[in-house]
């Protein structure tokens, strides 16, 4: 059996499609065994609603998700340092990750993973897209947190 981190913060640039999906696709695989939260570099955009339908395609809801920074999680209370494991979806967010625990032990992973944002015009062609970043995320969480 894997060894399940404790906190798990998924981190993308705006924190409306990358790391919420993450974060509610984890929720989906590992309930509360994992506490579980997701945060933007900015968080200038809310959820995209490309990501809410991908993901509602396989049970997980993202509709309630309210995209925040890495300032808002502080300002809330939350340390970045209290988190076990970041994991970035972006070189940005790799940045902003390695910037804000450089003094503490909290370990940051970075994925690369695809922004759909700007692929496709047509509407399935978009859907496509988000599809795909949806499902490497999941084969990311799949292998990196198996429990089986």
């Amino acid at each position: 059996m894997a060894l399940l981190p404790a906190s798990v913060l998924f981190c993308c640039d705006h924190n409306a499609v990358r790391s919420p999906m993450a974060e509610g696709l984890m929720k989906k695989l590992h309930g509360t065994r994992i506490f579980v939260q997701s945060a933007g570099v900015k968080h200038d955009m809310e959820v995209d609603p490309f990501a809410v339908a991908v993901c509602a395609e396989i049970g997980v809801e993202l509709e309630k998700h309210r995209a925040r920074s890495f300032e808002d999680l502080a300002t809330g209370g939350e340390q970045i340092d209290s988190y076990e494991l970041i994991v970035a979806l972006s070189p940005a967010a790799q940045r902003a990750a390695l910037d804000h625990t450089r003094w503490y032990a909290t370990e940051v992973r970075y994925w690369p993973t695809l922004d759909p944002t700007g692929i496709g015009e047509r509407r399935e062609q978009k859907l496509d897209a988000y599809r795909a970043t949806r499902d490497q995320i999941l084969a990311n969480l799949r292998k990196e947190f198996s429990t089986f």
